[in-house]
C-alpha cells in the first residue's frame, strides 16, 4: 500500500519533486521547517505545505511542538526506502536531489 502512496506523492503530483527533496533531506538528518526552508532554498510556506502532505500520508513523524517541531522519516518510510529510491531513480530525480 505504501508503494502506491509513494508513487502518488513523488511521481503523480506537481509537487512530487519537492517532496522527494524534502524526504531525502530528512532521511539524511531530521530538521524543522525553517531549517528545511534554508537548506532547500524554498519558501517556508511551501515547505509547510509539503510537510503537511507528507505527514497526512504517514511518511513523516513530527516531534515537539510549535515552531520547533522536528520532522523525522516515519518507520513506514524507513522500511520502504528501496521503493522510494527506485521511484526517484525511475522518474529521473536521482541527480536532481
Amino acid at each position: 500500500m505504501l508503494k502506491r502512496t509513494l508513487w502518488w506523492i513523488v511521481a503523480g503530483t506537481r509537487g512530487g519533486p519537492t517532496r522527494a527533496r524534502i524526504l531525502t533531506e530528512l532521511l539524511a538528518q531530521p530538521k524543522n521547517a525553517n531549517q528545511l526552508s534554508q537548506s532547500l532554498n524554498l519558501d517556508y510556506k511551501t515547505i509547510r505545505h509539503h510537510l503537511d502532505v507528507l505527514l497526512d500520508n504517514k511518511l513523516l513523524i513530527a516531534v515537539g511542538s510549535g515552531y520547533g517541531v522536528v520532522f523525522f522519516p516515519s518507520p513506514e518510510l524507513e522500511s520502504n526506502l528501496t521503493v522510494f529510491k527506485d521511484i526517484v531513480e525511475k522518474i529521473g530525480l536521482k541527480n536532481k536531489i
